[in-house]
């Protein structure tokens, strides 16, 4: 059995460290280069990212880790437990320095497929987010839940930087006119407390991006599930996500 309250309590420190070390490279210019994918990648990125691997190997858990910016984890195939980590999601937000601070450190523990751990911070705005099996759903330290009594009219929250023609058609078709827009793993954090109530997504993620996330949103009462109503796993081929509701009910 884990014991997730022991785990949080040392995983929480770590996003913590890692945050402020992002912080320091915020509001300064960072240079960044494109990955093979596309997407951007940041000095800020690789520094949280060393912090945290470092920092897991030293609590000697024997846990496999996949994180994003470590390309030879994505060639494993997924063990029954394993670390997921992303150290800077959000970095199209990180380098826009819009001081909405949409950025945040991920770290998930999936167990069997599920996201059973979750630990999300957002450095820029203080916001510590964390979960777990059994445990419920806390923001700086307090308990969270999910709304659950939605009114006639939803919200939505979509991504600012991946909304696509998908995604809208989804939210005119099932009437849903408030959307809040907000980048990185946020959003779910945004179910779990209570603030929006469903998150579609329809363009391409990757596990690192959401199961930290999930697993908060399932601790606090939530849900999150393929578009076919069918549960959402992990572990799949090289980490790849497909489309995905996430509920707050």
């Amino acid at each position: 059995m884990t014991d997730y309250s022991n785990l949080i309590d040392k995983l929480v420190p770590i996003a913590k460290e890692a945050g402020s070390a992002i912080m320091e490279f915020y509001n300064s210019n960072a240079h960044h280069t494109l990955k093979e994918d596309g997407s951007p990648v940041t000095l800020a990125d690789k520094t949280a990212e060393k912090i945290i691997l470092s920092a897991l190997r030293e609590l000697n858990t024997g846990i496999t880790i996949i994180s994003e910016e470590n390309p030879e984890s994505h060639l494993l195939k997924a063990p029954s437990k394993f670390f997921l980590v992303d150290p800077l999601d959000g970095t199209k937000e990180f380098l826009k320095y819009d001081g909405k601070g949409s950025f945040t450190v991920n770290i998930a523990l999936i167990e069997n497929g599920v996201p059973t751990l979750g630990i999300i911070y957002a450095p820029a705005l203080e916001r510590m987010f964390y979960g777990a099996l059994n445990i419920g759903a806390f923001e700086n330290s307090h308990p969270i839940k999910t709304n659950k009594h939605i009114l006639a009219s939803p919200i939505a929250v979509a991504s600012v930087s991946h909304r696509d023609v998908e995604t809208d058609k989804w939210l005119v078709e099932n009437k849903v006119e408030q959307i809040k827009s907000i980048g990185s793993s946020l959003k779910f954090c945004l179910l779990a407390c209570g603030e929006a109530d469903v998150y579609p997504r329809f363009s391409p993620t990757m596990e690192w991006d959401t199961a930290a996330g999930d697993a908060i949103l399932r601790a606090a009462g939530g849900m999150v599930s393929h578009t076919d109503g069918k549960p959402f796993h992990y572990g799949k081929k090289q980490y790849h996500n497909g489309a995905f509701i996430a509920k707050g009910s």
